[in-house]
């Protein structure tokens, strides 16, 4: 149990197996799970060891995953070729795709889910240069009435999360789960 993924599933564990506190704001009910970004393969290899922690602790669990979330939309454009011949012409439709996205991830959210439940977001490294993460999950975690776990390949420090490589980053009032000790 050594590795880094060993380490951040053990802490997600840790994590769930305590009660949740019921008085929380959407924006306080979202967990990140900060992961090297050379780990997205591994990680996704073991998504499932998430899961079963969850469940293991009285947690129903639905996976949305994002990955492919650019590709069908930009599929679905009209203008698709156009795109493809001219990128820069896509830069200000960037921000319809954020909002079909969080609108389409709000109608995939399980309605059964309770207070008790996860609702785990999978692929926000694909968003980088087209949507912001931050976005997303502000707009997601008030459709969600338990924890919205966002599976995020980046870094942590100072409660300030940065995806990727990315210079800038943003506060934001989730908790952060990492492999390391912040």
């Amino acid at each position: 149990m050594g590795d880094r993924l060993s380490k951040l599933i053990q802490r997600f564990t840790t994590y769930i197996s305590v009660p949740w506190r019921s008085v929380l704001s959407a924006e306080e009910r979202a967990v990140f799970v900060v992961y090297h970004k050379e780990d997205e393969l591994k990680l996704r290899a073991r998504v499932c060891e998430f899961e079963i922690a969850a469940t293991q602790h009285g947690h129903r669990w639905q996976l949305l995953d994002i990955t492919n979330g650019f590709a069908q939309w930009m599929g679905e454009q009209d203008y698709k070729e156009a795109y493809f011949d001219d990128p820069e012409l896509l830069l200000a439709n960037y921000e319809f795709f954020a909002e079909e996205l969080a609108q389409r991830l709000r109608a995939e959210i399980d309605p059964t889910l309770g207070s008790n439940d996860i609702v785990a977001i999978l692929g926000t490294g694909t968003l980088f240069g087209f949507a912001s993460v931050s976005d997303l999950i502000e707009t997601l975690s008030p459709a969600v009435k338990g924890k919205l776990l966002v599976f995020f390949p980046g870094e942590y420090h100072d409660n300030n999360f940065s995806l990727l490589d990315a210079k800038d980053g943003w506060g934001y009032h989730a908790t952060a789960i990492c492999h390391h000790n912040e």
